[in-house]
C-alpha cells in the first residue's frame, strides 16, 4: 500500500527541492512555535528576523552583483509557500522585502549597494497619499504611506509619489502616464505611526510613516519597472514587481491552506467529535474533504509555478514579458487566494470547537488567511481583467 503524504509537504516532486527551498522549509518548525509570539508582538521577533537573515531569505530576488540570488520566480514561490506553512506573517514580509528588493535593478550600483549591501538590509514601503515636487538635484517629499509591511525590521523606506513641477504642474511620460517615482530614504528620518491593531496577519507590523518636506537626491529615486531605467540584465527583472507581488501572496495563501490541511488530518486521526461514536478518521464526509482539499491546493500550486516557469521562457526567448503571460500570472495569483481561503474555511468548520482555541494550529491561520485575502491581491475584481483579456476588450492593467 502506498504510503500518504508526509505532513509539512506542499506536494511530491520528482526531484529534491532546490537548496533555498530547502532552507525555508527547514524554518517551518521554528516559525511554528514562534506563532503566539509573532501575534501577541505584532511583529517578527528578533530571533525569527535573524533565522530568516541567515537563511538568506529577504535577498532571493536581490541581484547577484549585490550577492543576491535573482532566484527563478517558480522556485522562489515555493520558498515563500514554505514560510507560510510556518507562518503567514513572516512569509508575507519575506514576499514584501523581496519584491521592494527588485528596485535593486533599477537604481545606481552605488547606491543600490548602500540601500541593500549588508546582510539584514531590508527595504519597506507601503502606499498611501503622497506627492514630490522637482527641486534642484531632487525631490521634496511630503506624504503619508500604510501598511508598510516588516517596516519595523527594515533599514531603509520608500514612498512611492506622483510627481509635479515646482509651479505644481504634474510630470508625465511621453506615453502619457503618471511620472510616479519610488523615494528611497533611511527608516529613522521617518515619523512612524505604531497603529497596526488588526485581525490578521499581526505579526507583519505593517506601521503607517510620514515625511514632511523631505529633500531625496535624484540618485535615491527610480521608476520601478520602466524598461528604460532598469539597469540590471537578468531574467528575473523582465519580471515586474506587480508580478511578483501577486505572485508570492499567492503563495502565501497556499502555504497557509497546507498548513491548516495538515493539521485537520492530524486532528481527524485523533478526534471523535462529541454526540457521536465515528471517529473523524472515519468519517466518509471528512475524508471526501481531505481528498478534495488536497486537490485544489495542489491544481492552484501547480497552475502558479506553470506560469511563471513559461514566463521565465518567455523572457529568456525574447526578452520580455507579454500581456499574456502577465494576465496569466495575475489569474493564477489570485486563484490560488481565493482557493486557499476556500479550503481553509472548510476546514475550519468541519473541525468544530476545536478550531476556537488559540493552542490549537487552526484558529490563527484561519485569521490570517481571511487577511490575506482582503488585500488587493486577493481581489475577485482581477478576474474581470482577466475575463477582459480573453474577450478582446482592452483590459485594466492597474494590476497586471
Amino acid at each position: 500500500m502506498d504510503q500518504p503524504i508526509s505532513q509539512a509537504t506542499p506536494a511530491p516532486e520528482a526531484t529534491l527541492p532546490d537548496p533555498r527551498v530547502q532552507r525555508a522549509r527547514a524554518l517551518i518548525p521554528l516559525l511554528d512555535a514562534a506563532g503566539p509570539r509573532i501575534d501577541a508582538a505584532r511583529e517578527l521577533p528578533a530571533d525569527v528576523v535573524t533565522a530568516m537573515h541567515q537563511a538568506g531569505l529577504f535577498r532571493l530576488l536581490l541581484p547577484c552583483a549585490l550577492g543576491g540570488e535573482e532566484m527563478q520566480p517558480s522556485l522562489y514561490v515555493q520558498a515563500v509557500e514554505a514560510i507560510a506553512m510556518g507562518d503567514a506573517s513572516a512569509a508575507w514580509c519575506m514576499n514584501q522585502g523581496s519584491g521592494c528588493s527588485m528596485t535593486a535593478a533599477y537604481l545606481g550600483a552605488d547606491i543600490a549597494a548602500e540601500i541593500f549591501g549588508q546582510p539584514h538590509d531590508v527595504l519597506a514601503w507601503g502606499q498611501g497619499k503622497t506627492r514630490a515636487v522637482k527641486a534642484p538635484g531632487g525631490w521634496r517629499v511630503t506624504g503619508i504611506s500604510h501598511f508598510a509591511s516588516g517596516s519595523r525590521h527594515s533599514t531603509w523606506l520608500g514612498m512611492h509619489c506622483p510627481t509635479f513641477e515646482a509651479d505644481g504642474t504634474p510630470i508625465r511620460h511621453p506615453d502619457g502616464a503618471s511620472f510616479e517615482r519610488s523615494m528611497l530614504f533611511r527608516r529613522e528620518i521617518a515619523t512612524i505611526t505604531d497603529d497596526w491593531e488588526v485581525m490578521g496577519l499581526r505579526g507583519t507590523g505593517s506601521d503607517t510613516y510620514a515625511v514632511t518636506d523631505l529633500f531625496v537626491p535624484d540618485e535615491y529615486s527610480v521608476t520601478r519597472d520602466r524598461d528604460e531605467e532598469r539597469r540590471e540584465p537578468g531574467l528575473l527583472y523582465r519580471f515586474t514587481t506587480s508580478n511578483i507581488y501577486a505572485a508570492g501572496f499567492g503563495a502565501v495563501g497556499l502555504g497557509v491552506g497546507r498548513a491548516v490541511l495538515d493539521a485537520f488530518i492530524a486532528l481527524a486521526g485523533m478526534k471523535t467529535p462529541a454526540l457521536t461514536n465515528t471517529s473523524m478518521r472515519d468519517n466518509p464526509v471528512i475524508q471526501g474533504l481531505i481528498g478534495l482539499s488536497d486537490a485544489r491546493l495542489r491544481a492552484a500550486r501547480s497552475r502558479l509555478i506553470e506560469v511563471l516557469e513559461e514566463g521565465w521562457d518567455e523572457a529568456a526567448r525574447t526578452g520580455r514579458l507579454g500581456l499574456a503571460r502577465k494576465i496569466d500570472i495575475r489569474q493564477a495569483a489570485t486563484y490560488a487566494i481565493i482557493e486557499a481561503r476556500s479550503v481553509v474555511t472548510a476546514l475550519w468548520h468541519e473541525a468544530g470547537a476545536t478550531a476556537i482555541f488559540d493552542a490549537q494550529p487552526f484558529e490563527h491561520r484561519f485569521r490570517d488567511m481571511n487577511a490575506v485575502s482582503q488585500q488587493v491581491q486577493g481581489r475577485a475584481a482581477h478576474f474581470e481583467t482577466v475575463g477582459q483579456y480573453l474577450l478582446g476588450i482592452t483590459p485594466n492593467l492597474r494590476w497586471v
